[in-house]
């Protein structure tokens, strides 16, 4: 079927629905541990159940849609995700918080990992490299905009409404999906569920270099992507002393950037090719952390420079990311469920290595440690793509 805009908007926003739900509490953490009597540390905790949830549910969901179908485990996802929302709003301590958070995990991963299933089902070649770029382009806008209208929300009404606005968001998506999409996976492609076979075809995935190889760049590319989300406080609001308003308006204003590079990536992959664009979007990732590096030795309180460093890094991650995605996905249409729900796994590992190294790196400012980070995974990445290209 040809990609209408309507399937195309509503793919992306059931991708971005699970960065959005993370990053849009950041700026009410000062009111949380106001309202509750926690530290921030505290308040870490439901970053982190978050994100563990979310990565395990995934391997989860995956081979249940490819037995079951991916109509109800999105609709139920959502309305889960929506159940956990209002136990945040209404937590009167941390615990109850933390459980709220883990709810909607669980809830929230099966959308965002059943729609590149979907689109999987739905399209093939270049038709679905198309449509994950604009998936996958909504998936890195979200953490940009989340901040931003995070800070707002809390200000005009709270951040127990915020939970509210959050799960009220997460109910319409499901109406939406209930009128505008049927089943995509059809019967006669399912697979039988049991433990055995489920972890074999995650050995088969893994061990299979046409899903291995591109599934790793996409995890390094996006380490690459979360090292500069963990760095940005630390470097927007210490080297170069913005406020937290200015830092979620810079978030805002990457988006574009990232737009830009899915809207060209169909153009680009047919007069150049899908492996050809995908190295030329490495190296364009990797010169921009090498430029970071740069700048933080050269001209380390340069908003200015900080930012063209920092927009070439995004618009070869915006190149990359897609590409990859469509090729560890392209060959597994009967395995879409499962070849996504690991290809969601490796990326939130790569995005939890790379928070982790750039914020373990002592003895160097931040932005140092965020160039260094980022020239060093997209780097992986190219060898990564090197291989994938060799192979073909």
């Amino acid at each position: 079927m040809p990609p209408t805009r309507g399937i195309v908007l509503l793919l992306a926003a059931l991708a971005a629905i699970g960065a959005l739900s993370t990053n849009i509490i950041l700026p009410a953490f000062p009111a949380i541990g106001a309202g509750l009597g926690v530290s921030s540390a505290q308040l870490g905790l439901t970053l982190s159940v978050f994100f563990v949830v979310f990565a395990v549910g995934q391997l989860i969901v995956g081979p249940l849609s490819d037995a079951f179908g991916r109509r109800r485990l999105v609709i139920g996802g959502l309305l889960t995700f929506a159940g956990g929302s209002l136990v945040c709003a209404l937590a009167p301590d941390i615990s109850v918080l933390i459980l709220g958070r883990a709810i909607q995990a669980a809830g929230v991963c099966a959308a965002s990992v059943l729609a590149r299933a979907i689109a999987r089902d739905l399209f093939d070649g270049e038709t679905l490299a198309r449509v994950l770029a604009m998936v996958i382009v909504a998936m890195a806008a979200a953490p940009g905009f989340s901040p931003l209208l995070g800070s707002v929300l809390v200000s005009f009404i709270g951040w127990r409404m915020t939970f509210v606005g959050v799960g009220v968001l997460g109910a319409a998506l499901a109406l939406w999906y209930v009128l505008r999409l049927s089943e995509t996976h059809a019967k006669t492609r399912r697979t039988r569920l049991s433990i055995g076979p489920v972890f074999a075809v995650y050995a088969q995935l893994i061990m299979d270099v046409r899903f291995a190889r591109p599934a790793t760049v996409v995890a390094c590319v996006i380490g690459g992507l979360y090292a500069f989300f963990a760095a940005a406080p630390a470097v927007f609001m210490g080297t170069l002393g913005l406020s937290s308003l200015q830092l979620g308006l810079f978030f805002a204003a990457t988006v574009p950037v990232v737009f830009a590079s899915g809207l060209l990536v169909p153009r680009l992959v047919k007069r150049w090719g899908a492996p050809k664009m995908l190295q030329i979007g490495l190296s364009l990732a990797l010169i921009g952390g090498a430029s970071i590096g740069w700048v933080a030795v050269q001209a380390p309180h340069s908003l200015l420079a900080f930012s063209a460093a920092t927009c070439i890094f995004l618009f070869g991650m915006g190149i990359a990311n897609p590409l990859g995605t469509a090729m560890a996905l392209g060959p597994f249409g009967a395995q879409a469920g499962a070849a996504s729900a690991l290809l969601g796994f490796m990326q939130m590992a790569g995005a939890a290595l790379g928070a982790t190294f750039v914020t373990k790196l002592t003895g160097t400012s931040a932005m140092a440690a965020l160039g260094l980070v980022i020239a060093a995974s997209q780097l992986l990445a190219i060898a990564a793509g090197l291989l994938l290209r060799a192979s073909d």
